[in-house]
C-alpha cells in the first residue's frame, strides 16, 4: 500500500466529516418536514462523533490532523459550496424548495463520505499493526451509520421531489421505514414504494 495515499484518504475523510457537521447544521435549518428535521439532527450528532473518531485515528497513527493538501482543500471547497447553496435556497424564500436543495446537498456530501469509509474499510483489510487496528475499529463503528445517512437521505430527496411534482409521495420514504443499510436494500425499498402509496 502507498502510505502517503492512505494519509491523503484520512485527511480527506477528516475534512469530509468537518464539512458534514456544517452541512447538517444548515440542512436542519432548511428542513420543513418534522421527521426529516429530527433525522438530520440525529445525523448531525453522529457526524460530530465521526469527526471525533477520525481525530482519534490521527492520534493513534501520529498523523497531523491540521495538514493541508490540495485534495483536502478541494474537499473543503466542495463542502463550503454545499452550505452556500443551501443558504441561497433559504434566501430565495421557498421553504419547500430549500428543503429539496438541502436533501440534494446532503446526498452529495454523503456520497463522498460513504466512499471514504468504504475505502478505509478496504485499507483496514490490507494494513498491519497499529494502522490495521485503528482503521478497523473506526470503520466498524461508523460504516453502518454512513450507509443509513446516504440511502435514507437519497430516499427523502426523491420523495420530496415527487411531492413537489404533485404526485403521491411516501414520506417518510421507504428506505426509512424499512431501515435500509445497504445498496440492495435501498433498491428494493425504492422498487416497492408504489405499494406504499
Amino acid at each position: 500500500m502507498r502510505n502517503e495515499q492512505v494519509k491523503e484518504l484520512l485527511l480527506q475523510a477528516l475534512e469530509t466529516e468537518m464539512g458534514g457537521v456544517k452541512i447538517y447544521k444548515m440542512a436542519v435549518k432548511c428542513a420543513v418536514n418534522a421527521d426529516l428535521k429530527k433525522e438530520w439532527k440525529e445525523y448531525l450528532e453522529q457526524t460530530e462523533h465521526h469527526e471525533e473518531i477520525v481525530r482519534t485515528v490521527f492520534a493513534e497513527l501520529e498523523l497531523d490532523p491540521e495538514e493541508i493538501t490540495p485534495g483536502r482543500k478541494i474537499v473543503k471547497h466542495i463542502g463550503d459550496s454545499l452550505v452556500e447553496a443551501m443558504e441561497m435556497a433559504l434566501k430565495a424564500g421557498d421553504p419547500a424548495a430549500a428543503q429539496i436543495v438541502a436533501s440534494e446537498c446532503v446526498v452529495l456530501a454523503e456520497t463522498k463520505d460513504h466512499q471514504n469509509w468504504s475505502l478505509i474499510g478496504q485499507v483496514s483489510k490490507k494494513a498491519k499493526g497499529a494502522m490495521e487496528k485503528a482503521l478497523r475499529a473506526a470503520y466498524d463503528e461508523v460504516e453502518n451509520e454512513e450507509d443509513e445517512h446516504l440511502y435514507h437521505t437519497a430516499g427523502w430527496s426523491r420523495e420530496l421531489w415527487i411531492e413537489a411534482l404533485g404526485m403521491p409521495a411516501v414520506l417518510p420514504p421507504p428506505e426509512e421505514e424499512k431501515h435500509v443499510k445497504t445498496a440492495i436494500g435501498a433498491a428494493r425499498a425504492k422498487a416497492g414504494r408504489e405499494e406504499m402509496i
